[in-house]
């Protein structure tokens, strides 16, 4: 008698993205898609009437402006009507805080999507039975985080950070995160010191470096 496939949901807001997963998915022996959705709040209602093994997440769900909800939230709103729940994170491009949000909302994985079939697979086998199924380039952004913690930005740090890569000047930054000048001063003169840089172009190069930031963002 064949082994009951685990049963798999996928959520990503890209149809092509869903389609190529399930065609990956469903070719490899005991796994089985048995959802699929583009939107994080139907991901968390869909969860208790398909009951998933596993819930295959996109992290960066199209949300905010459309009133949506992101992987990260999805993942921790399934942690507080669904306990239990093995959540392994999808991304295109993983950076240290995104994989220590994701963990700190509930994930008990994080695959690059780029990666090889064999790490997805790997996760979602982790997830299910119980262990943390993590991407190789995702275990080393954790261990960073926890061998050098006081070079580690925090998370408004980091948003000042994304602001600066994106050319904004000190009161874009502070009408963007509702502060003052002088507080994004200080963030900066902290941010500047935890990654050895002198200038916001040097502190956006080691954020890239780091993993901190996306290239081009």
């Amino acid at each position: 008698m064949s082994p009951v496939p685990l049963r798999i949901l996928l959520v990503d807001d890209h149809a092509v993205v869903r389609a190529g997963l399930r065609a990956l998915i469903e070719g490899e022996p005991g796994l089985a898609v048995v959802g699929e959705t583009g939107d994080g709040q139907e991901a968390v209602r869909l969860v208790p009437a398909l009951r998933p093994d596993v819930v295959l997440m996109d992290l960066r769900l199209a949300g905010g402006d459309g009133g949506g909800i992101d992987g990260v939230e999805a993942t921790r709103r399934l942690a507080a009507t669904a306990p239990g729940t093995n959540v392994v994170m999808l991304t295109g491009y993983g950076t240290r805080a995104d994989v220590v949000r994701a963990m700190e909302a509930g994930a008990r994985g994080y695959v690059l999507k780029a990666g090889p079939p064999e790490e997805l697979f790997r996760a979602v086998h982790s997830a299910a039975s119980g262990s943390m199924g993590l991407a190789p380039q995702a275990a080393d952004l954790l261990v960073s985080q926890v061998t050098d913690p006081a070079r580690a930005l925090s998370e408004r740090e980091i948003e000042v950070v994304r602001l600066l890569a994106r050319g904004l000047g000190n009161r874009a930054i502070a009408a963007a995160l509702f502060v003052t000048e002088a507080t994004v001063k200080t963030h900066l003169v902290r941010v500047y010191r935890k990654l050895g840089a002198d200038n916001r172009a040097g502190a956006v190069s080691e954020a890239v470096r780091r993993g901190l930031v996306e290239p081009g963002r």
